[in-house]
């Protein structure tokens, strides 16, 4: 790690202004020892040019999940005020409202008696892979009402029931969805791929609940030991990959017209009251909507099968929570002893309000909103709470997921997918993708270790872990 590089405390690095010019604060990020090892110098140059950003509160933020990216550094975090600051594409990224959702169900592991089966049944039912295209005809009014009501409007169709709405973040729709700001070709990309899991990170995946870490927070989200889940990980799909190529072109304009001097072409932005800043966030929020539609359309396809498969009720399966981990919020947070409105862009980095916030339901709000980190194929995931530590130190935000150490092209030359799918059948867990190559490139082996970038925000006091949780089948895209 470079010299000028500042170690705070066990868990907690700075970037002191200066490491490259014309940085207006600091940054700050969070890596046990171990994750230290490993860090990309690039991704902390990525978060050192945030902190150049006209606007930026506090500090640049990196979570343990951090690795390179598009402008911002995947696990990047970053709050605008809200007359100076600025929003920025690169600290959303491409598949906006990528994000993962948990469901519970009545069942054990033991009553998985054909697992293969289970997981044949449902990559059949639930299209996966590069330019998967849904079976279901989405109008385009409906497509519209998506875009501004995202969940609602989803279960409205039949695709789900009211309680989860509820149990999404925002609700399941984001306010500010403006769908002029979304183009005819990413509308186009859109109506084929409504319910589709895309391709890359997302995965569908069963677990078991294997380890209670926090008995009463585990009673108040409904999650018991031995309980078999399902996460669901995708995003906004075509569409959303579109509508920021679109608004990319216009911001890169923008950069010259309001004279903003960027370290790094690739954050490309607009003043948060600009009409290109308030155009792109509107398709932004669109953008959200459609993803919380596309996650609820396949929690309904999920349900069915098990539905019928186990004979069991369809409430029998409620939602957890829903969260987004790339996006950009207006929030309320506290700044210099002051409650002031601020864009949070989380780019690869996830919500996590402490206790009695009221934008978390209002039956887990004792315990702080849930927070859901998966694991990489052959390794646990958590449920975990949000914390006032991450109110302080973060804004109110954790990390995602593992984060990569490999490539996907370097994944690819070194593993073979038929090889990766066969280890983790020695470990029972039943691994289906649309290709080998698909596996190959999620492998555990180029992921960080899942258990201590959870440990990294737990000993930061950013999250509470609650439940760890075993894979016993996963479909990659």
């Amino acid at each position: 790690m470079h010299e000028k590089i500042q170690r705070i405390n066990e868990t907690e690095w700075e970037i002191p202004k200066g490491f490259v010019e014309n940085m207006r604060v600091s940054g700050r990020f969070f890596l046990s020892d171990l994750l230290a090892e490993g860090i990309e110098d690039g991704a902390l140059t990525q978060l050192a040019n945030v902190a150049c950003l006209p606007g930026i509160i506090n500090h640049s933020y990196g979570m343990p999940d951090i690795h390179w990216g598009y402008g911002f550094p995947i696990g990047g975090v970053a709050a605008f005020d809200e007359t100076e600051g600025i929003i920025s594409p690169g600290g959303v990224g491409f598949d906006i409202n990528c994000g993962v959702r948990m469901i519970t169900t009545p069942l054990t592991e033991a009553d998985l008696t054909d697992k293969q089966g289970l997981i044949e049944e449902l990559f059949e039912a639930v299209p996966t892979g590069v330019g998967a295209k849904s079976p279901i005809r989405l109008s385009q009014n409906d497509l519209t009402l998506m875009l501004e009501e995202g969940a609602r409007h989803a279960v409205e169709l039949g695709y789900g029931c009211a309680a989860d709405v509820g149990r999404c973040e925002e609700n399941g729709a984001m306010e500010g969805a403006d769908i002029s700001a979304v183009s005819k070709k990413a509308r186009q990309r859109g109506v084929p791929q409504m319910g589709t899991l895309g391709s890359g990170n997302h995965f569908l995946e069963l677990q078991t609940a294997e380890e209670i870490l926090d008995a009463e927070t585990a009673k108040t989200f409904g999650v018991k030991e031995g309980q078999l889940c399902i996460m669901i990980h995708c995003g906004s799909r075509g569409l959303g990959h579109q509508v920021c190529t679109d608004h990319l072109k216009v911001l890169e304009e923008a950069v010259k017209k309001y004279n903003i001097d960027l370290p790094d072409r690739q954050l490309a932005c607009a003043p948060l009251d600009s009409p290109e800043g308030q155009a792109y966030f509107g398709g932004m929020a669109a953008s959200a909507n459609y993803a919380w539609a596309n996650r609820q359309v396949i929690t309904h396809i999920v349900r069915e099968i098990f539905v019928k498969r186990f004979e069991i009720d369809y409430e029998e399966m409620p939602l957890i929570y829903d969260v987004a981990h790339n996006v950009a919020k207006w929030e309320e947070h506290e700044v210099d002893g002051v409650r002031k409105k601020v864009c949070v862009h989380r780019k690869g980095a996830t919500r996590a309000f402490g206790p009695g916030r009221a934008e978390i339901p209002q039956e887990f709000r004792s315990a702080g909103q849930p927070v859901i980190i998966p694991g990489s194929m052959g390794t646990s995931s958590y449920l975990l709470a949000g914390t006032d530590g991450a109110m302080a130190q973060t804004f109110g935000s954790t990390c995602h997921g593992a984060g990569r150490v490999k490539s996907r092209s370097s994944a690819k030359k070194s593993l073979t997918g038929d090889a990766v799918a066969a280890e983790l059948l020695k470990d029972g867990i039943y691994v289906r993708a649309p290709n080998p190559a698909a596996i190959a490139e999620e492998a555990p082996d180029v992921y960080k270790p899942s258990s201590e970038v959870v440990k990294t925000v737990s000993d930061a006091g950013i999250s509470k872990i609650a439940v760890r949780l075993r894979p016993l089948g996963v479909i990659k895209g």
